[in-house]
């Protein structure tokens, strides 16, 4: 089986990469714009096993040839970050909607036996009470989130009306290695480690569902192998914690002081909290597999041993 993984040398996506290389026997191609938040020396110990392209899939044409012959595509390719998206929204219409029109095209010229689109609970929006299942209504807050929805309506629009074989995940909040540091836990572990501020927005109070990024990963490849196509899944790590909590237990980690905390103005549109019912996948066999606060030690050993990846 040769599997297309886009963004694969991003967060999410060389977590999955890594995965698939230790535990299957895939033929593997990773496909990646190497933006910012990607790096290619996140691959060097895998890349004897894989097929890496350099690309865009905002780009038909280099779309159209990379997925020739593959069997499976999964999606991780994506700008993912919501304060970039309030100043410049055009980015994230380009890749995250274009990008998976130009993806679903190509299931559609080529037989592609299946497509799975990662997604967010942002989709979503706030939740004070519950959680939201797959058949909650989505209502995004910010533009990085509408461009996430919008390129969920358009894949499960092409199942109703191509018959395409799609699928979409949407997992809580991602931590673990390889994560830049413009997100909370890497960023507030770098800062923290360098003693410099972590600028909590509003009264970090805002609650998120976190997931360690291996246990999202497993979720990924269970819903690929085993969903239903056409379905959404849910992939919640059932670790509902605000902002100020995983700030001090970072700092209580790496034995600093919470003087280094410092509360900034709040984000424009901030969600309150996500909470997601992941019932729906735990029938297909997942569950999350690392205990929190064990994700969290690993976590900090890794930006521990890797900072200077992330030192000018």
């Amino acid at each position: 089986m040769k599997m297309l993984i886009t963004g694969g040398a991003g967060f999410i996506g060389c977590n999955f990469v890594h995965q698939m290389v230790e535990k299957y026997d895939h033929d593997l191609v990773v496909f990646d714009k190497l933006t910012y938040a990607a790096n290619p020396k996140y691959l060097d110990d895998v890349k004897d096993k894989i097929e890496f392209v350099k690309g865009d899939i905002g780009d038909a044409e280099a779309v159209k040839n990379v997925m020739k012959d593959c069997d499976y595509v999964v999606n991780f390719a994506a700008e993912t970050h919501v304060d970039r998206s309030i100043e410049d929204p055009g980015v994230f219409v380009k890749t995250d909607v274009i990008g998976t029109y130009n993806l679903l095209e190509n299931v559609r010229k080529y037989d592609v036996e299946r497509y799975l689109q990662i997604s967010t609970d942002e989709v979503y929006g706030s939740i004070e009470n519950g959680s939201f299942t797959e058949l909650s209504n989505i209502d995004p807050s910010s533009p990085y989130s509408a461009s996430k929805a919008g390129a969920d309506v358009l894949v499960s629009a092409y199942y109703k009306t191509y018959g395409a074989p799609v699928l979409i995940t949407r997992s809580s909040n991602n931590f673990g290695p390889y994560q830049f540091p413009e997100k909370l836990i890497p960023l507030f572990i770098l800062n923290a480690m360098q003693d410099k501020q972590l600028p909590v927005y509003g009264d970090g109070k805002n609650v998120r569902d976190w997931i360690y990024a291996p246990d999202n990963c497993r979720g990924v490849y269970t819903a690929l192998m085993k969903g239903k196509l056409g379905e959404v899944y849910n992939v919640g790590g059932g670790n509902e914690k605000n902002n100020l909590e995983i700030t001090k237990l970072i700092l209580e980690n790496l034995g600093k002081s919470e003087d280094l905390i410092t509360f900034v103005e709040d984000r424009l549109g901030h969600d309150r909290r996500y909470s997601l019912d992941s019932t729906k996948i735990k029938k297909l066999g997942w569950k999350p597999e690392v205990k929190f606060e064990d994700a969290i030690k690993a976590t900090i050993d890794w930006y521990k041993e890797n900072i200077s990846i992330f030192r000018a």
